[in-house]
């Protein structure tokens, strides 16, 4: 498998799960209530099946991101590992119906430029 497929495919798949993941405790979290440290809360996160879809977001994070970390460098991997922020984002407003600010639209552009620019700086010294 070529270099830039492995990328596009290990990054594509650590911001699906990062993104898996966000989106169930927030599932979780709506279906549970709002916290509060007593045993019948934590019974009710426990029996909570969006919970165990974070887990498993988690797990298949974890695995993705130490397969990348093989083969990618770490300045770009580390910032491209943050992608799921924008994503997040994007379907927090199509899902729970909430709304971006002007600045948190700024915000996202800024990562994604500034991942831009890091992999952009990293294939030019790779070439030297």
């Amino acid at each position: 498998m070529s270099t830039w497929r492995f990328y596009v495919i290990g990054f594509g798949l650590l911001m699906l799960f990062d993104t898996w993941t966000q989106v169930s405790f927030k599932l979780a979290a709506n279906d549970v209530g709002e916290f509060v440290l007593t045993l019948d809360y934590l019974s009710a996160v426990t029996h909570e099946p969006w919970i165990y879809g974070s887990v498993a977001g988690y797990l298949g994070a974890f695995v993705t991101w130490m397969t990348l970390l093989k083969r990618a460098p770490v300045g770009p991997a580390f910032a491209a590992s943050h992608l799921e922020i924008v994503t997040v984002l994007i379907l927090s407003t199509l899902l729970f119906d909430e709304h971006l600010a002007p600045l948190q639209i700024a915000g996202c552009l800024c990562i994604v430029v500034g991942i831009l620019f890091l992999s952009l700086s990293e294939s030019k010294q790779s070439q030297a």
